[in-house]
C-alpha cells in the first residue's frame, strides 16, 4: 500500500447495504450489510487507496435521527485531525442524504474531503449500482487529495458518475438511478459553520407541508412540538389566509422562528410579507436543509433577527 492515499470509509446503511431477494431491485431491506462487507465485495477501490471502515449506524436513511448526525460528525472532525488520513467516504441512504450531506457542511472543519455516496439499488440486485458508486466516491476523494483542492465547500455527494455540492444537492427521482440534481444558486456569502462537538440532541424543527385547503390546525400541533417550524409552502412560499391567521395566533402566543420555503425544487424565496410578515424567508434552501440549519441556529440563539441574518447568508 506504499505510496497510497489513506481513506476511511464511514458506513450508516441505506440501500447500498440492502438485501432483498436474488436479483430484485424492489422490495428489499436497507441497512443489512455492514460496510467492511460492502468493501470487500468491491476489491477495485483497493487499486487506489488504501481504505479502512468504521460502521456509524446501519439504518434506512429515513431512519436518521440528530443523534447519529452528532455522532458523525464528531467521528468525520476527528479524522479531519488525523495526519494519517487523507479522505472520508461515507455510505448512506439516497432519501436523506441531501439532509446529512448539508449538516455535515455546517459541522465539518478541515481541508480533507468528505464524499458521501450510495445506491438505488440493495446490494442483492441483478446489477447493483452501488459498487461503482463506492469506487467512484473513493477516486472523487482521492482526486481531491492529489490535486490539492480546497474548495469551500468540502462535502460532497458522488453519485451515477457525477459529483454535487453538499449545498445545493437534492434526491429528484425516486426511482432513477441518477436520482441527484442541483440548482445553480448565488453562493454563499461566507462559509457558515457550527461547532456540535459538545452537543448530545439538536432543537426540534418539524416541516409542515402546505396544499390546497390544508387544515391550519396541523401548524398549531406542529408549533407544540417544536422549538422551531419550516413551512413548506407553495409558489414562492404562499399559504392561505387561514393559515395565516393561524400562525399570527401562534407566533403571538408561543414565539417561535419560522422559516417559510417553498414545495416547489427550483427557485427562491423572499417571502410575502402580508401571510407572514415575522417570518424568515428560507432563500433557495428546500424545506428540509432549511430545517437542518434551523436546528443548527437554535443551538446558539432563537433571536429572529439573528435568524433572519445567518438565513441571508446561506
Amino acid at each position: 500500500m506504499a505510496g497510497k492515499k489513506r481513506i476511511v470509509v464511514l458506513a450508516t446503511g441505506g440501500t447500498i447495504a440492502g438485501v432483498g431477494a436474488d436479483g430484485e431491485n424492489l422490495g428489499y431491506r436497507s441497512g443489512q450489510i455492514a460496510g467492511a462487507d460492502l468493501v470487500a465485495a468491491v476489491p477495485e477501490v483497493l487499486d487506489y487507496a488504501d481504505v479502512s471502515v468504521e460502521q456509524i449506524c446501519n439504518v434506512n436513511s429515513d431512519d436518521m435521527t440528530s443523534e447519529i448526525w452528532l455522532r458523525l460528525a464528531r467521528r468525520v472532525n476527528e479524522l479531519q485531525a488525523d495526519p494519517s488520513v487523507d479522505g472520508i467516504v461515507i455510505t448512506h441512504g439516497t432519501d436523506t442524504m441531501d439532509e446529512t450531506a448539508y449538516f455535515l457542511n455546517l459541522t465539518v472543519e478541515g481541508n480533507k474531503p468528505v464524499v458521501m455516496t450510495g445506491s438505488m439499488r440493495p446490494a442483492t440486485a441483478r446489477e447493483p449500482d452501488g459498487p461503482a458508486n463506492l469506487v467512484g466516491a473513493v477516486r472523487a476523494a482521492i482526486g481531491f487529495v492529489v490535486d490539492d483542492v480546497k474548495p469551500e465547500n468540502n462535502v460532497w455527494v458522488y453519485f451515477g458518475g457525477e459529483l454535487f455540492e453538499s449545498r445545493l444537492v437534492q434526491k429528484c427521482s425516486a426511482s432513477e438511478l441518477q436520482p441527484m440534481a442541483s440548482d445553480d444558486v448565488p453562493a454563499a456569502r461566507d462559509p457558515l459553520f457550527f461547532d456540535v462537538g459538545d452537543l448530545t440532541q439538536l432543537p426540534k424543527v418539524n416541516v409542515v407541508y402546505f396544499a390546497a385547503d390544508s387544515d391550519p390546525r396541523i401548524l398549531e400541533y406542529a408549533a407544540s412540538v417544536s422549538e422551531g417550524l419550516v413551512i413548506a409552502g407553495a409558489g414562492a412560499g404562499e399559504f392561505s389566509l387561514r393559515w395565516a391567521e393561524s400562525l399570527a395566533r401562534i407566533m403571538d402566543e408561543m414565539p417561535l422562528p419560522v422559516v417559510v420555503c417553498s414545495r416547489i425544487h427550483h427557485g427562491t424565496v423572499t417571502l410575502n410579507k402580508s401571510l407572514a410578515p415575522d417570518a424568515i424567508a428560507g432563500g433557495f434552501l428546500p424545506p428540509q436543509k432549511a430545517a437542518v440549519l434551523l436546528r443548527l441556529i437554535l443551538t446558539q440563539t432563537n433571536s429572529v433577527s439573528k435568524i433572519r441574518k445567518i438565513f441571508a447568508r446561506a
